[in-house]
């Protein structure tokens, strides 16, 4: 008999509030697909491409001779450029050229007036722009 008066009273609610329940209903179902919606919107399209690349082999390096000649960099100088674009410290050249830490810092100095950088990044790049050391691989 309870169950029978429960069931009374929620079909009592349901017939007295059925506009409020549809619109409630409604109000949920839209919420869902504008959220849905949203993200599907929103999303990053990532779009994956892979191509293959051929790359030649690598030719012989050869120093442009004329920028030497126009810059006045002597030999010294560019065994030090060579070596600082192998990533070396100074005090590894020195040991490396057998002179001490002071000179290998003349001949920076020296280079980068030369080069008109301040520092041995620029060097590097400037110098392998104009071909006085060899492109990394």
């Amino acid at each position: 008999m309870l169950c029978l008066l429960k069931w009374l009273e929620l079909r009592f609610i349901v017939i007295n509030h059925a506009f409020e329940i549809y619109a409630g209903a409604i109000a949920v179902i839209f919420t869902g697909l504008g959220i849905w919606l949203a993200l599907k919107l929103t999303k990053p399209k990532t779009i994956l491409i892979e191509k293959e690349v051929l790359s030649e082999k690598p030719e012989t390096f050869v120093i442009n001779e004329k920028e030497i000649i126009r810059l006045n960099i002597s030999k010294r100088e560019l065994e030090v450029l060579q070596l600082m674009s192998e990533g070396l410290s100074n005090q590894e050249i020195a040991e490396r050229l057998f002179v001490s830490l002071n000179t290998i810092k003349a001949h920076n100095a020296r280079l980068f007036g030369k080069l008109e950088v301040k520092r041995r990044t620029q060097a590097i790049e400037i110098a392998k722009k104009l071909g006085l050391i060899p492109q990394s691989r």
